[in-house]
């Protein structure tokens, strides 16, 4: 199995993966996080990628996929290359690198958004405010639409973000929703549903109530 984190920053992806691969483990299965290839390059280079650098990037990100898949039962990808498509797109048009990134992207068995309910926190490199972090989560959710790629949303910190996640993987039936080729409704009563159109309903009236 092969599980994607997407979500814009500061919404706890690395943390995320890297519980749910020892929470696997301890089941007695062989899980992998692999981490996010952007962030090491930004990190190395002290900048962010030029154009001709990003799908580069996305080939390694999903390449480091691949290796993992390989030797492992589960595979968590702290990010994809949708995710350097997205941030990409923020500055640059790249038909190829959007392309790439959504073909790779229907490839996961089951992919997870990053909800943005966990304080932006600035890192020095890469981050730049809140207002870009909701820039890039509305990205997220249109290219996903516009793909037709299900997928589910997490929510809560520390141990409520993992047994949500674990939920919400659970919940999912990969194989029934690639084969429609389209997200495949249904229903989870509680109070932090990760269908993304509940969710928008939700957060939508916790606005109204802070107005």
């Amino acid at each position: 199995m092969k599980i994607a984190l997407l979500g814009a920053e500061s919404t706890g992806k690395t943390q995320l993966a890297a519980e749910l691969a020892a929470h696997l483990c301890a089941q007695g299965k062989r899980a992998v996080a692999v981490p996010e290839v952007l962030r090491e390059w930004c990190t190395r280079a002290g900048r962010e990628p030029r154009p001709e650098e990003q799908l580069p990037i996305a080939r390694e990100q999903e390449s480091l996929v691949d290796d993992a898949a390989a030797r492992a039962d589960v595979v968590i990808a702290d990010t994809t290359a949708l995710m350097v498509a997205i941030y990409s797109g923020m500055a640059f048009e790249d038909g190829e690198l959007f392309r790439f990134a959504l073909e790779r992207q229907r490839g996961y068995d089951v992919t997870l958004l990053c909800a943005l309910d966990l304080p932006w926190v600035a890192d020095g490199l890469q981050r730049v405010g809140p207002e870009v972090r909701d820039a890039v989560d509305t990205q997220i959710r249109e290219a996903l639409a516009r793909a037709r790629i299900p997928y589910r949303m997490v929510y809560g910190s520390g141990d409520e973000r993992l047994r949500n996640a674990l939920v919400a993987i659970d919940s999912a039936s990969p194989e029934d929703e690639r084969a429609n080729g389209s997200a495949r409704r249904w229903t989870w009563s509680c109070d932090k549903c990760s269908d993304p159109e509940c969710e928008h309903r939700l957060f939508s009236l916790l606005l109204d109530r802070e107005a």
